[in-house]
């Protein structure tokens, strides 16, 4: 079977961007197996578009910007590498694996560095397989997506720094440890909320059959199903008055 790897990749205009450019005048050989979004930053990556190329039909994507302390926004390429590293994170509770999302910084001036990436990179996907879209994975995928879009996780991802370097109301500072275990009871959290809201998206389901396909205890799956109740996104079905309740999306 010859499979040739589809990568999507995200690159910085002033650095990574340039670096292709030096590669194809310099004649440094790489695979073709890329396509190429130009950004202006890598720090303008949104998070939800990584999920989005995997459910798009690619088989790997790949975030390359400036090396730390060279980015042309100052700290675009911090921004990026803590985007990265939540959505990992999240690939990585989801069990879908974080394998075939890359980051990694190239310079304007390394043409034949990018020729490397690329080809390594190429060569790590070729040797996992395609990535194969699944009834579970995309509907996983779409979780992962729907969770990226939230407010939540967008809010830890801009105040997470800011967080650890300012005092609360009480005069206190979080810990390192402590800012990174909300952060991922955050994402935990957002993933299986939208993972419940895409499961009864298609039809009513009482929380035995949710907490069932979601391989969770019945408990937490209430626990959940109270939260998304109370938000306004979850509702009962009406034609179930009377017996057991049904879980429904508000419109």
């Amino acid at each position: 079977m010859n499979f040739e790897p589809k990568i999507l990749s995200f690159l910085c205009n002033w650095c990574a961007y340039a670096g292709a450019d030096l590669a194809g005048i310099s004649r440094f050989q790489y695979p073709p197996n890329t396509r190429v979004i130009r950004v202006m930053c890598s720090g303008r990556i949104d998070p939800a578009f990584i999920p989005r190329a995997f459910l798009a039909g690619f088989d790997g994507t790949m975030v390359l910007g400036c090396h730390p302390g060279d980015c042309h926004y100052l700290t675009g390429n911090v921004q990026s590498e803590r985007k990265i590293e939540l959505t990992r994170k999240l690939f990585e509770m989801a069990g879908v694996g974080s394998e075939r999302i890359l980051l990694d910084w190239v310079s304007a001036g390394e043409g034949e560095r990018f020729a490397q990436v690329v080809h390594g990179f190429v060569e790590q996907i070729r040797d996992l397989g395609p990535f194969v879209l699944g009834h579970e994975i995309k509907g996983k995928l779409r979780a992962i997506r729907a969770s990226l879009d939230g407010e939540k996780i967008r809010w830890m991802v801009g105040k997470g720094p800011e967080l650890l370097e300012k005092e609360n109301v009480y005069g206190e500072r979080l810990s390192k440890e402590k800012v990174e275990g909300v952060i991922e009871e955050t994402i935990r959290d957002e993933f299986i909320k939208n993972r419940i809201m895409l499961l009864v998206e298609s039809k009513p389901l009482p929380a035995t059959e949710i907490s069932a396909t979601l391989n969770l205890k019945l408990k937490d799956t209430l626990s959940y199903l109270v939260s998304l109740v109370s938000e306004g996104r979850l509702g009962f079905d009406p034609s179930e008055e009377g017996k057991v309740p049904k879980y429904v999306l508000n419109p």
